[in-house]
């Protein structure tokens, strides 16, 4: 089945008392039971949920895995992740990561005695320099939040088997529309659900999809043991979005190339970062594992400083100034301030993260009033 059809009908049957399409929303906290422990697969709704369980089969079936577990959020997926670790474990991440798991990271794990070195994921040699006995997890993030920098992700599951450490890929920015994490060598695939699966900015979701049996249990431990799970109107949601995922993401990825074209021939703009533009650093890699090169784009403008891109961000129109990505409106924002202001900004510096620097999650729009937009707040600063 190819992927337009999958975001249908991956893992989808009708509902089975009443032939509905769509899976209705089980609103329910408790099932009955026949007799003590004896249920028709159900017996409290934070073990499980039909709606969620409809969704679950989506995003696993979407991602070629076995096995899909839901969560409350992105953050909540993670969570559960880095759950199977104990102390004394080690994990190497990128240095070029969403602040949010940044935080988690080095905030709430770091205390409890797993330790986490940041490098850059796109020097091999690095990596197998970082690696210590005590390796358990490499954390993939590609493409990056928010330099948009490309992680060869077959490289990398290849040296983690050869050390049999476990692999994790945040497909978020990308979405299974664009990558497929799984048939590349990752051991599992996590989405903060609330970008381009749900796709408009109503609902707040995660998602780790997996093949490989120990994360799994794990997951489904925490499923039931921590339970930070979706409501049934949440996973609805979600599973509504999913369903025009793929004619959401060939507007955007369109979108997107107008974008960043129109950014790298102004003369106001001092640089771009899009991973579709030939001298990319990671191009090559992107063309290889990637379907199209998405719909993110940071820039810096020419005068490079925080006053004006401050100026720039507030006088769009189109490009909402907010949180978030992956819906169907545009939205601008700056990172520094926003997505990682946790990082401390000596970190963020180093990593190449410039407090100028200026993200946009281009939308659905018409991509011609896109660019009327940003020209508009050209003429601002």
């Amino acid at each position: 089945m190819k992927f337009n059809s999958k975001v249908i009908h991956a893992g989808q049957q009708p509902e089975a008392t009443s032939g509905a399409v769509m899976p209705p929303i089980f609103q329910t906290s408790t099932y009955v039971q026949e007799a003590p422990g004896v249920n028709q697969g159900y017996d409290y709704a934070r073990v499980g949920n039909p709606t969620r369980t409809a969704l679950e089969k989506m995003i696993a079936g979407l991602e070629g895995a076995d096995a899909c577990a839901c969560f409350g959020s992105g953050c909540a997926a993670m969570d559960a992740l880095l759950k199977m670790f104990r102390p004394g474990d080690h994990v190497i991440s990128s240095n070029d990561l969403y602040g949010g798991t940044y935080r988690l990271f080095t905030q709430v794990f770091e205390p409890f005695g797993i330790s986490f070195s940041f490098i850059d994921l796109t020097d091999i040699e690095k990596v197998e320099d970082a690696v210590t006995p005590n390796t358990k997890l490499i954390w993939i993030e590609t493409p990056t939040n928010p330099l948009l920098n490309i992680v060869d992700i077959e490289a990398l599951t290849g040296l983690a088997r050869s050390r049999e450490i476990l692999t994790v890929v945040d497909n978020t920015f990308a979405s299974p529309y664009l990558q497929q994490p799984l048939s590349l060598g990752a051991d599992a695939v996590m989405h903060s659900t609330t970008k381009y699966l749900g796709g408009h900015s109503d609902v707040i979701g995660g998602a780790v999809a997996t093949s490989h049996p120990a994360i799994l249990e794990n997951l489904l431990f925490q499923v039931k043991t921590t339970g930070g799970v979706p409501g049934p109107m949440d996973a609805y949601l979600t599973l509504r979005g999913i369903k025009t995922l793929a004619v959401r993401m060939e507007r955007t990825c369109d979108n997107t190339r107008h974008i960043a074209r129109f950014l790298r021939d102004h003369p106001g703009v001092k640089s771009v970062r899009y991973p579709g533009f030939e001298d990319h650093p990671g191009h090559e890699i992107a063309s290889r594992q990637m379907k199209d090169f998405g719909g993110m784009v940071s820039f810096t403008l020419k005068n490079d400083d925080i006053e004006s891109a401050h100026m720039f961000m507030k006088n769009t129109r189109l490009f909402t100034l907010a949180e978030s990505l992956g819906g169907v409106e545009s939205l601008i924002s700056h990172p520094a301030s926003m997505t990682h202001g946790s990082i401390p900004a000596e970190v963020r510096r180093k990593a190449g993260l410039n407090d100028s620097l200026i993200r946009l999650s281009v939308g659905i729009e018409d991509a011609s009033d896109l660019v009327s937009d940003l020209e508009r707040a050209f003429g601002t600063i």
